[in-house]
């Protein structure tokens, strides 16, 4: 992927969690193209040739450990002693009724999803005071704003996370640091692909049919999104254009929570 001739990023250092595959990829190629050096934090490595190229830097992270999320953002500052764009998009999904949820798979899905960003967003901010420029990009989801059944886990974390996002916005905005929120739908993606098959399990249907019915009956636009999408937007909210929008989550479900 070339970059651009006139990149909105220029010369940023962006911090991306889960970067390697689905949304997170398409974000790092979109940011990549427009000038930014794009650092990726992932369990697995990308694909050669993305690593040969718009991966600047990977640093195999598992969110789920507390210390490994932690040393992440120390471990990206040693690269250039900057972090100018941060986006935690790391995200796991499990589909279970609530009595039937393990413990400790729940507590993990509160860790990746939350606690995480939480801990890297406190120990990136310093550098973006220090240079008053900062731009945290906090990937919610639908049900961050809105419920469905099956999904406590997720829920709980995607709405506490629309929480720290506006918590943050309102504790850094005099330092031009901007904290703000997507809300993607359902994403096609290898973990849209997974959900679909999980939700037929629970309610006895066809995947066709959860597709349908379930997944995208509540839409106006009936189709699934795709993850380019996504990454048009996280590019808007990381770049300089954004500087008065902060504390915000934005939609990106054609239409799914417009009931």
């Amino acid at each position: 992927m070339n970059k651009l001739e006139n990149p909105e990023l220029k010369d940023k250092i962006a911090l991306v969690t889960g970067a390697s595959q689905g949304i997170g990829l398409e974000i790092s190629k979109l940011f990549y193209s427009h000038g930014a050096k794009v650092i990726f934090a992932d369990l697995n490595k990308p694909e050669k040739q993305i690593a040969q190229s718009i991966c600047y830097k990977f640093i195999k992270t598992d969110l789920s450990d507390i210390n490994q999320a932690a040393s992440l953002p120390i471990q990206a500052l040693e690269v250039e002693g900057k972090i100018d764009i941060l986006v935690n998009n790391a995200g796991i999904q499990n589909v279970h009724k609530a009595e039937e949820f393990d413990d400790l798979l729940w507590a993990k899905m509160i860790q990746i999803m939350l606690i995480a960003p939480f801990q890297i967003s406190k120990r990136v901010i310093p550098s973006m005071k220090s240079q008053r420029f900062g731009r945290i990009i906090n990937m919610s989801s639908i049900h961050g704003l809105v419920a469905s059944p099956f999904k406590s886990a997720y829920n709980s974390a995607k709405h506490g996370l629309i929480g720290l996002t506006k918590t943050l916005a309102l504790e850094l905005g005099e330092f031009g640091i901007t904290v703000n929120a997507i809300c993607p739908g359902y994403v096609q993606t290898k973990l849209m692909e997974s959900q679909i098959s999980d939700q037929a399990k629970n309610y006895n249907m066809s995947q066709e049919d959860v597709l349908r019915n379930i997944i995208l009956e509540p839409s106006a636009v009936k189709k699934l999104i795709q993850p380019t999408e996504v990454a048009r937007l996280a590019l808007f909210l990381a770049s300089e254009n954004s500087g008065s929008i902060t504390g915000s989550s934005y939609s990106i479900d054609g239409g799914w929570t417009a009931r």
